[in-house]
């Protein structure tokens, strides 16, 4: 997987692509690789969101019973 650096840091980048990708003035040679980077950002995120999920359902039933 690639590293995308922190959230906010990986989230600023693809926010960035997107506007590129939008803008008037693309290069084609670019697209590929602004795509590409973009999907990986997105792998990477999704990835988190996933392993974030399990460690909350993993966490709360002991929350919910007041352990740690």
């Amino acid at each position: 997987m690639a590293d995308v650096g922190s959230w906010e840091v990986a989230t600023k980048e693809l926010d960035e692509i997107v506007e590129y990708l939008e803008g008037p003035d693309v290069n084609v040679d670019d697209l590929i690789t602004k795509l590409q980077r973009g999907a990986e950002i997105i792998e990477a995120l999704e990835a988190r969101l996933t392993a974030t999920k399990a460690k909350v359902e993993e966490i709360a039933p002991r929350v919910d019973r007041g352990d740690e």
